[in-house]
């Protein structure tokens, strides 16, 4: 990996963990637990329309375990990992078929996909299928903040790609 590319995906990585930690000093936006608006996928999402498949594991897997280190929860590291994972496959597997005007729609699928992961990653460490009742609500809510990091992500896409360093 050239030092130029390694340098890109190490500040995108810093910037995701940045998002991710002052997300966690924000309070819930609802009562059901899981929801949030996930600023740190502004950067997964811009990263699957601007790297290869492996670089932007590399960055999200280093922001998963970083960020569970950093906030001191290692085993929400299991549910994010889940989530980030399946969001990470369909979104690259997306990205093949959505145009990069429509990146706010991988998103939403993305988020989707995310909220998928981590309540069977509950379902399973919990042995209950009780947790599937807070599915619904996850879904709107994934759907809502899928949209908004995916206008996000859109419009850092637009305007980074006017200069000639992120080309």
């Amino acid at each position: 990996m050239k030092t130029k590319r390694l340098a890109e995906l190490s500040i995108l990585t810093a910037a995701a963990l940045i998002m991710f930690i002052i997300e966690l000093r924000l309070p819930d936006l609802s009562a059901i637990p899981g929801v949030k608006l996930g600023l740190a996928n502004i950067v997964t999402v811009y990263s699957v329309y601007r790297f290869s498949g492996r670089e932007v594991f590399l960055v999200v897997l280093t922001r998963v375990i970083l960020g569970g280190i950093f906030s001191g929860n290692v085993s929400a590291m299991i549910y994010s990992f889940a989530g980030a994972m399946l969001c990470l496959l369909g979104m690259i597997l997306l990205k093949r078929v959505i145009p990069q005007n429509y990146l706010w729609l991988c998103s939403i699928f993305g988020a989707l996909l995310h909220n998928t992961g981590q309540i069977l990653v509950a379902a399973v460490i919990m042995r209950s299928a009780a947790v599937f009742a807070h599915y619904p609500m996850l879904l709107i809510a994934g759907t809502i903040a899928g949209l908004f990091t995916g206008i996000c992500a859109q419009v850092l896409l637009k305007r980074l790609s006017k200069y000639p360093l992120f080309k």
